[in-house]
């Protein structure tokens, strides 16, 4: 099974073509070769592909990427620039050289190359075939993704355990004599995760009313008896694997309505789990939950449940498949996560968040951390 190459040649193309650095996901997930700057692949169908590179990277990309190796100059660009100066002209004129008279590009592709590239070709776009063969897990990157799974329950425990040990004056959480803030947790969590290899950005740890807004990042003092989102999501610097998890607590005493929102939430991220399986789409799993809590009450428009339920987890955070209203069928090898939440202005919102692998017999859950609201 050769999904590229069907999609190179369903679309009568001579090659596929990308130009991206490797925080691009599809050129890492293609060539397995980590480079900041912008590098050329093409792939013909029924041959492995090539990466067109400078000369000082060919050793490296030699040992990291499955890919062919050719050098700028392999592939002729020194000769090009002598008559053609426009470094963009160039490189277009390069990869026409070697990828041949009708190629096939990814929607993500420069706009401005693909301009330069049709004076010597036709460039045709994808529909996205990299990106969904990338939903599938293969058993190397599911181990990859519990590894980084296991580095995050670890540091957002740490995180947990600073507002658990934490003392309250006049409603504000302290620790260590000071008020402890978002930013300490944080940068808890963080600090974790960067001797582990990982890293994180946008990491939220919100509280009080500022948790019914969803990705509200939080900043300043924690408060008593008021809710805490911490959602962490870091990616593995070595593999540029991400894992993602979110849990909600309490240091005090919650309110009725936030301990009632939370029961609701954990039946329902159980329920969503329960109908997880090949061939059921991502459709039917989240309006599944959105008809349960809509039986409790609960509505799924702009306050309530005010967004999917899941996604995708790999090279990206949010990729292919969708837990959502146009989630199509899910197989047995994507990673997803089910994060059913509640918000609402004025109280608060409360989200769980655990990450697993669609396997033949259902939900192979990654997350062990534990579902404890009051600390």
């Amino acid at each position: 099974m050769d999904p590229l190459s069907d999609a190179i040649k369903e679309n009568g193309a001579d090659a596929y073509v990308m130009y991206a650095s490797s925080r691009d996901a599809d050129m890492r997930y293609l060539t397995r070769f980590t480079t900041s700057d912008p590098f050329v692949y093409f792939r013909k169908p029924g041959e492995k592909g090539t990466i067109i590179i400078s000369q000082m990277e060919v050793l490296r990309a030699s040992r990291e990427s499955p890919a062919a190796v050719m050098t700028r100059t392999g592939a002729g660009l020194p000769d090009i620039l002598k008559k053609e100066k426009d470094p963009l002209r160039a490189t277009a004129k390069m990869i026409a050289g070697q990828a041949g008279k009708k190629i096939l590009v990814p929607p993500q592709f420069p706009t401005g190359l693909t301009r330069a590239l049709e004076k010597y070709c036709t460039v045709l776009v994808d529909n996205g075939t990299v990106m969904s063969m990338r939903a599938k897990k293969t058993k190397a990157e599911i181990v990859a993704m519990r590894r980084v799974q296991n580095v995050t329950e670890t540091a957002l425990g740490l995180g947990v355990a600073l507002i658990k040990k934490s003392t309250v004056r006049k409603g504000i959480l302290y620790s260590k004599g000071t008020p402890l803030t978002a930013e300490q947790v944080k940068f808890t969590m963080h600090s974790h995760l960067l001797s582990c290899g990982c890293t994180a950005v946008d990491t939220i740890v919100s509280c009080g009313k500022e948790t019914a807004i969803p990705h509200m990042t939080g900043t300043g003092p924690l408060h008593a008896d008021e809710p805490i989102i911490i959602d962490l999501f870091p990616v593995e610097e070595a593999s540029g694997y991400y894992a993602d998890m979110t849990r909600t607590v309490v240091k005090g005493e919650p309110t009725d309505e936030i301990r009632e929102m939370y029961d609701t939430l954990r039946n329902a991220k159980q329920l969503a789990i329960s109908l997880i399986k090949p061939k059921v789409t991502g459709a039917e799993v989240y309006q599944a939950v959105v008809d349960f809590f809509a039986g409790q009450g609960y509505e799924s428009d702009t306050r309530g449940f005010v967004h999917n339920l899941g996604h995708g987890v790999g090279l990206q955070i949010h990729e292919l498949p969708t837990v959502g209203p146009a989630g199509k069928a899910l197989v047995a090898g994507n990673v997803i996560t089910v994060e059913p939440g509640l918000y609402y202005p004025g109280t608060g919102g409360v989200r769980l968040e655990d990450i697993g692998a669609v396997t033949a017999r259902g939900f192979d859950n990654f997350t062990t951390y534990p579902e404890e609201l009051v600390l």
